[in-house]
């Protein structure tokens, strides 16, 4: 029996006034595309047109994904958004990408799934060796902030924006204990996304004065809510960049105002975290003391009165601005994804090493990492999630980490050995972040840095649910200890 043909659009559906008729066969829809005036169809679709045919439509060499008449090729390849644009002055290839030493690293790595049950046993006694005296039961530091009080609130919330607004209230709520949420600095956060959280310390900051805001993303991303921001007194810039590449020194609004900066992050997945704090405490800080820069009192001096400088030295800790001027006034990074962490980006490989532990140990544990957040999910549970997320339409990648960012995998723990229980690879899996992270504390504290981790929110809310906090040790108090 001959096979029927796909059925066509409903007589009841039409195209949109002004968009496309050419109707999206894998997508059971009209394309929604803007076409011009006098036409029927947009310029991906033109071909269909019968009055187009004698004209011929070609891949476009930078980005297959598109394409383009054949006899407009030379002017689209001079306008098109794929084209290799002029990288600006802050871009400084690899700058916070740390030093390459691929002698380290063996050219092949088998799957968890591919050991024996000796090496994986070897490997776990490894990471017991190198945990012993670690804390594996971090401070609860769960915060809240007013400035989200009405959000969190409201009966419209569904349970993941609930979610993400307790997270936000909790690191605002963090960044406002340390004596970070204050003015004249400057707030660079990593891996923005949206650029809520930003949008949040915005918010709580009201009118303060002289506040600039510096979103990192390296990719495209919608629903922004930079726009939002009309306020005299703040200042938002974003910048589409790798972090890797991220050069803080050469951005034209720091290099002027010389303002303290506060690194700030949600869900820094992986080895972006890595990147930022090497970003922030080498690349920027490090160069701003080799300069000798002006303290941040006599810049104030230079823009203000003599009263109005008396009243700010009354004020003092009330409005939180430091005694003197710092580069890195502080960082606050929710961590998230171990998983995806790299032996040549990670900070913490003089800790390996002291331990003698090194790029394999680093691998396999990196791997086992996700049995904290993912390993022992169920299938069901699985499928569930998949088809949430696709249901949900506004979903954005940045924050689909609260569950680990994970996938199952050959490596996840349904595929290893069963000679470990549900609870000790859960265990096993903590223990690799915990390591991974105390690397990260103790490169901060080599720099410079008094660090600290705490749980920021409740597992429920998010698995990922750890807190990266760090003042330079001479701006602090008892009071912002971490």
């Amino acid at each position: 029996m001959a096979a029927s043909a796909p059925a066509p659009p409903r007589t009841t559906d039409f195209p949109a006034e002004g968009r496309c008729s050419y109707y999206v066969e894998k997508k059971k829809r009209f394309c929604r595309m803007v076409v011009a005036a006098g036409r029927r169809f947009c310029g991906e679709h033109a071909g269909a047109a019968e009055e187009e045919n004698a004209r011929k439509r070609i891949l476009c060499p930078l980005d297959p994904k598109h394409t383009v008449y054949e006899d407009q090729l030379a002017k689209h390849l001079k306008k098109c958004n794929s084209r290799e644009k002029p990288k600006p002055d802050f871009f400084i290839q690899d700058i916070n990408a740390g030093l390459n030493d691929e002698t380290e690293i063996p050219e092949q790595l088998v799957p968890i799934s591919s050991l024996s049950e000796e090496q994986l046993e070897s490997l776990i006694k490894k990471l017991r060796k190198a945990s012993e005296g670690l804390n594996s039961t971090l401070k609860d530091q769960i915060m809240s902030h007013p400035a989200l009080h009405d959000a969190l609130n409201d009966p419209k919330n569904g349970d993941s924006a609930t979610k993400h607004l307790k997270q936000q209230a909790s690191i605002l709520g963090n960044i406002e204990k340390l004596k970070l949420l204050g003015p004249r600095r400057c707030f660079v956060e990593f891996g923005a996304g949206k650029g809520k959280l930003s949008h949040w310390v915005d918010i709580a900051l009201k009118d303060a004065e002289k506040v600039h805001f510096i979103l990192v993303e390296k990719v495209t991303t919608r629903f922004k809510v930079d726009g939002k921001h009309r306020k005299k007194n703040s200042v938002f810039e974003r910048l589409q960049i790798d972090i890797q590449h991220l050069c803080l020194n050469k951005i034209p609004l720091l290099s002027k105002e010389k303002l303290p900066v506060v690194g700030i992050g949600k869900h820094l997945c992986g080895v972006a975290t890595d990147l930022a704090l090497r970003c922030l405490v080498e690349t920027y800080a490090a160069s701003c003391e080799e300069r000798n820069e002006e303290p941040l009192a006599k810049r104030i001096k230079n823009d203000k009165t003599e009263k109005e400088i008396n009243t700010l030295a009354k004020e003092g800790n009330e409005k939180n601005v430091p005694e003197k001027w710092t580069p890195v006034a502080g960082i606050v990074i929710a961590l998230c994804c171990h998983h995806r962490c790299d032996w040549r980006h990670y900070v913490g490989k003089e800790y390996f090493r002291a331990l003698g532990l090194g790029a394999v140990e680093f691998h396999y544990f990196q791997r086992m990492s996700s049995w904290a957040t993912c390993g022992m999910r169920k299938t069901s549970l699985e499928a569930s999630n998949l088809t949430t997320k696709k249901k949900d339409k506004h979903s954005d990648a940045s924050e689909e980490h609260d569950d680990g960012g994970c996938r199952i995998t050959d490596d996840s723990a349904e595929s290893v050995p069963g000679f470990l229980t549900v609870e000790e690879k859960k265990k096993i899996g903590h223990l690799c972040k915990l390591l991974i992270d105390q690397g990260r504390v103790e490169y901060l504290q080599q720099k410079g840095f008094s660090p600290a981790l705490q749980y920021y929110t409740d597992p429920l809310v998010s698995l990922e649910n750890v807190l990266l906090t760090a003042l330079p040790n001479h701006s602090l108090s008892p009071e912002t200890t971490p």
